[in-house]
Parts: structure tokens; sequence; C-alpha cells
């Protein structure tokens, strides 16, 4: 059975950094591993806006280049209206057993990205 692996931030950087460190390149083997076995890999729109808008304020033309490259070769998950309610449930629902995953006037991100992966509706998921 094919896992569903859902790309945070960091790992995302990594593979589309093109300063090849042994990280990122070990990171780019895992991921080749992945599709080559027929997992689904799936980027957030979420993870994306978090490493474009630092990319363009770095202005680092090749990471975006690899940036939207990956895009068009992995399945792109858009932000959607259930995935923003399911996160602000999240976040009250966190807030409330006194675990804040975040500042009290923060978006939260990291519930944003989770509900993402919630609205993918699988039962083997994996979220690196």
């Amino acid at each position: 059975m094919s896992q569903v692996i859902v790309l945070d931030t960091g790992p995302l950087g990594l593979v589309t950094n093109p300063k090849l460190s042994s990280e990122s390149a070990a990171c780019a083997q895992w991921l080749q591993a992945h599709i080559a076995i027929g997992n689904r890999i799936v980027i957030p729109e979420l993870a994306d806006y978090e490493l474009r808008r630092e990319l363009l304020r770095a202005n680092k033309t090749k990471g975006i280049a690899r940036l939207d490259a990956l895009a068009k070769l992995l399945e792109y998950l858009p932000i959607t209206t259930t995935a923003m309610r399911q996160a602000a449930k999240f976040w009250a629902h966190a807030r409330q057993q006194g675990q804040p995953t975040a500042g009290d006037k923060t978006i939260d991100g990291d519930m944003i990205l989770v509900a993402q992966a919630v609205t993918l509706a699988v039962p083997e998921l994996v979220q690196m």
C-alpha cells in the first residue's frame, strides 16, 4: 500500500535548494526513492508560501525556479475554505486543552498545514 507524504517547509526547502549540501542531497534521494516506489507526494500551498516568501525576500531565483518545477512534478494541495475552517477548529481545541502551538496573535501555519493534510482524507498519511 502506498503512502501519502505531505511535505512541510523544511524538506521542501532542502529538495529545492540549488546548493547541494549533504543534507539536501540526502533529502532529494529520499524524495526520489518515494516517488520511484509510487508514494503520493503532496506540496501543501502553505508550505509553498512559507518557502517562496523567503526565497523572494532573498532574491533566490534559482530556488524559486526549482520550487516551481517541483510543484509541477508533484501534487499541489491548494488552501481551501474547508481546510481553513478545520485549522480554526484545531487552533481552538489546542488552546482549550492548554496546548497552544503558537502565539495567540499568530496565524499558526502548522495548524493550517495539518488541516490541509486532513482534507486529503487518506488512512496512511505521513507529514514530513
